[in-house]
């Protein structure tokens, strides 16, 4: 397995109480036209998303969106996409996007 990208993140259901397997992942990165597609991932068993991206990425404005309508296929969710914009201000540190999430609320924080 190659060494985890610059961002991660991880899913955990709150309604469950379990992983989030299975969440679609995109990191962009904001540029002069608008957002660029930096990479793409799924959430594993774990719920977490190791390879979402380059090992290495620059200071500057980036976004997680996460596509929870996906997730939850047929069951109700006020929520069908999740998008947590963030600066990654220091090259040198290790990003983790955390999404605690039910149909109905998420939370995210910065993890480590």
């Amino acid at each position: 397995m190659s060494a985890p990208s610059h961002v991660t993140s991880h899913v955990l259901d709150a309604a469950s109480g379990r992983p989030a397997p299975g969440v679609p992942v995109r990191l962009e990165a904001l540029a002069d036209a608008g957002w660029s597609p930096i990479g793409a991932a799924v959430t594993d068993a774990d719920g977490r998303a190791s390879q979402l991206g380059p090992e290495a990425l620059a200071e500057g404005v980036y976004r997680v969106v996460f596509d929870t309508g996906a997730y939850f296929g047929d069951r109700p969710t006020f929520y069908p996409e999740v998008v947590i914009v963030f600066e990654l201000a220091a090259a040198s540190e290790h990003y983790h996007i955390p999404l605690l999430l039910s149909p109905f609320a998420y939370s995210t924080y910065r993890g480590s």
